[in-house]
C-alpha cells in the first residue's frame, strides 16, 4: 500500500470506527474495526476492516491503569496466544508517525509490549510497518515487516480501497440529499453534525 492508502485507511476508520477484535498467534497479529466508511451499507452492512501485521510483529499497550487493560487477561504467554472480541471507539489512529509514537510514550507511565523479537525497543522500531490507535485510556501499537489489509474475504490493495471508499462516499451523498425520508444512519449523521 502507498502512504495515500494509508492515511485514506486512517480517514475511513476514524469518524465512527469501533477496534472489534484482537487475535495474536505467535508472530501474526491481526486487528479487525467495524463501522468502518469503506462500501455501500446498502449492499454490505457491516463495514469492516481487518489488519494483519506479520513477520517479526509486535503488539504494545500503553496505559496508566492496570484496569484499562484487562481485555488482556486471557493472554496466554506461553503459547503468545489471544483472540478476544470487544467493542472500543476509535479516538485517533496515525500510520507511520513517529513524532505521534513518541508523544504516546511520553503519554503514558506502563507498556505491555508483546513480540518475539528479542531485541524490540518501542524507542527504535525497524520494522517496515507500524501504526498507533487509541481507545478510552489506552494506545495501542502495532507493528511488523508485514502489512496487508482485507474487506471480509478479499485483499485490499490501493485500487480497491479507493473503490471501496468511493461507494461510501456515493452512499454519503445519496443518504444527505434523501435523509428526511431514511432511517438515521449514525455512522452518516456524524459528519451532518
Amino acid at each position: 500500500m502507498n502512504i495515500n492508502s494509508l492515511r485514506r485507511i486512517e480517514e475511513v476508520i476514524l469518524p465512527s470506527g469501533i477496534w472489534s477484535s484482537l487475535e495474536i498467534s505467535q508472530d501474526t497479529i491481526y486487528l479487525d474495526f467495524a463501522r468502518v466508511e469503506l462500501g455501500n451499507p446498502n449492499i454490505d452492512n457491516q463495514l469492516s476492516l481487518s489488519v494483519r501485521l506479520a513477520n517479526e510483529s509486535f503488539i504494545a499497550f500503553f496505559y496508566n491503569n492496570i484496569w484499562d487493560v484487562e481485555f488482556l487477561s486471557n493472554f496466554d504467554n506461553d503459547q503468545i496466544r489471544i483472540d478476544e472480541t470487544f467493542k472500543f471507539k476509535v479516538n485517533n489512529i496515525k500510520f507511520l508517525d513517529f513524532e505521534y509514537l513518541d508523544g504516546v510514550v511520553n503519554k503514558y507511565k506502563t507498556d505491555k509490549v508483546i513480540t518475539q523479537s528479542e531485541d524490540f525497543d518501542i524507542n527504535n522500531i525497524r520494522n517496515d510497518f507500524f501504526f498507533v490507535f487509541e481507545i478510552n485510556n489506552v494506545a495501542i501499537v502495532v507493528g511488523g515487516n508485514h502489512l496487508n489489509f482485507f474487506n471480509k474475504d478479499e485483499k485490499l490493495d490501493d485500487y480497491l480501497l479507493k473503490e471501496l471508499s468511493n461507494q461510501w462516499m456515493i452512499y454519503f451523498l445519496d443518504y444527505q440529499k434523501k435523509r428526511k425520508f431514511l432511517n438515521k444512519d449514525p455512522m452518516c449523521e456524524f459528519h451532518l453534525k
